[in-house]
């Protein structure tokens, strides 16, 4: 079974939002059409995403702790709380996620209250561990089928496609500063980066 990978990581602000999800376009460039050194600069973007706290907070490693980062939080710090999502990722051996992070079709956009969308809250798998990583190590984790949950470029936007709790990284309420660029455009990105060979800069 594929396992979620990326926070990767909604951008109407309509009440339905979170139970519809942004329309994304998967559209991949032809084979052979993007340059390794295009292919390259995707990624540079791919990685301002997945190492913004609205990604990395909840790519932690395998002591489940998810963190509070970002220019809202000051210093980066363990979950308030003492939160410890266990080998669940979800919270099931101590405190369940959706304890806050509640099941939500409209948006949730009150100042520092907890993150709520359309599907169940959790960390993602300890293999797509990227807070605190560098571009180097996410970029290599994230093209290998053993890490990243057997998926291929096109399986990726995909999966950034229909997980709500990654869109809410574009829209995640007053207070919050959202993941950059927009989540069309860094599907796009992912897409150019698969087409051109998945370069990473230690390639070199």
């Amino acid at each position: 079974m594929k396992r979620i990978l990326t926070v990767i990581c909604v951008m109407s602000v309509a009440g339905a939002a979170f139970a519809e999800g942004e329309n994304v376009n998967i559209a991949p460039p032809a084979e052979g059409s993007v340059s390794r050194a295009d292919g390259l600069e995707a990624w540079t973007r791919i990685y301002d995403v997945t190492s913004h706290p609205r990604c990395s907070n909840c790519h932690v490693g395998a002591n489940n702790i998810p963190m509070w980062s970002g220019p809202s939080y000051g210093n980066a710090r363990p979950h308030g709380m003492n939160i410890n999502a266990g080998d669940s990722r979800i919270g099931a051996e101590y405190t369940q996620c959706s304890t806050c992070h509640a099941f939500r079709e409209d948006v949730n956009d009150v100042p520092h209250a907890a993150p709520q969308v359309a599907m169940n809250w959790q960390l993602a798998p300890v293999e797509a561990e990227w807070f605190g990583k560098t571009s180097d190590e996410i970029c290599n984790q994230l093209r290998d089928p053993e890490r990243n949950g057997g998926r291929d470029f096109n399986d990726i936007a995909s999966h950034l496609d229909h997980d709500l709790i990654l869109h809410w990284a574009w829209n995640p309420g007053e207070g919050r500063e959202p993941a950059p660029y927009s989540l069309q455009e860094h599907v796009n990105d992912i897409l150019a980066w698969g087409v051109a060979g998945y370069p990473c800069a230690n390639d070199e």
